[in-house]
């Protein structure tokens, strides 16, 4: 399953309780092999500035539909999901 651009996604927080976001981008890096995503919450106002959250992630293989997320911990890892975020939206914002 691929994500695409506008879909909606459930995710958990650290208590159990289900949040719903709206994917914004994924994209992979070939140098490390890993995919990310990067969602806001779905329930936002239009106007209003909202936070962007960013995960790793990894598509389970018995479930295509279900995704394993993972925390970006490291600085490294950090500044190039950044770097590429501030690229898409920039690309978006210039079209």
């Amino acid at each position: 399953m691929a994500l695409e651009e506008n879909e909606r996604i459930i995710i958990p927080d650290e208590n159990g309780e289900e949040h719903l976001f709206e994917v914004l981008f994924t994209f992979d890096v070939d140098k490390t092999g890993h995919s990310y995503l990067a969602v806001v919450p779905a329930e936002q106002k239009e106007d209003e500035e909202v936070e962007v959250y960013a995960f790793r992630y990894e598509e389970e293989e018995k479930n295509e539909d279900d995704l394993s997320l993972f925390p970006i911990e490291s600085d490294d890892e950090w500044e190039m999901v950044e770097e590429v975020l501030h690229t898409l939206i920039d690309e978006e914002n210039n079209e």
